[in-house]
């Protein structure tokens, strides 16, 4: 059984577990050993952002956990990204681990996510996606966000393009 609520400090380790896994596994064999390390230092760990948005009462969260295990999670954050309205939400982030895919997680999470940016009176939902992440952009796009930008991501020293989606609601 799949459930969902808001993760604590006490989930920190496993959330940054998982997260950290899921990043590597999808995105880890494009980067040299020495972007991909500073990526993952700034990311995850002790003093990675991850855990300062679970400090931040800013972030919302919601986790998906299967026998107490977080298996997924979305965060919305403050946006931050110049195309943003000022009452506009953002979405940080939206994984779901592997070997969890194709069990409706992601729909939930999304669906938690644009109810909870209505309930927020916000005009939309933004996010930025990986140009390469065809299966994230084709998710994306079935809840009618198109594509308005791009977005200059670091990965240690290499920078990729994302493309900044935006859901009018």
């Amino acid at each position: 059984m799949i459930t969902y609520d808001t993760p604590a400090a006490h989930d920190a380790d496993a959330l940054d577990t998982m997260a950290r896994a899921t990043w590597v596994k999808t995105f880890g064999h494009g980067y040299a050993p020495a972007d991909l390390d500073a990526y993952l230092t700034h990311a995850y760990g002790p003093t990675g952002q991850l855990r300062a948005h679970l400090a931040d009462p800013a972030v919302i969260w919601r986790v998906a956990r299967a026998e107490g295990q977080i298996i997924g999670y979305a965060k919305l954050v403050p946006p931050w990204l110049d195309e943003a309205g000022p009452d506009d939400v953002q979405l940080g982030q939206l994984y779901v681990a592997y070997g969890w895919h194709g069990k409706g997680i992601a729909q939930e999470l999304m669906e938690w996510s644009i109810a909870t940016a209505r309930a927020r009176n916000a005009p939309a939902l933004l996010l930025t996606v990986f140009e390469e992440n065809h299966r994230a952009i084709a998710f994306y796009a079935k809840y009618g966000f198109v594509h308005i930008g791009d977005y200059a991501f670091p990965v240690g020293a290499k920078i990729d393009r994302d493309l900044i989606m935006k859901l009018d609601l």
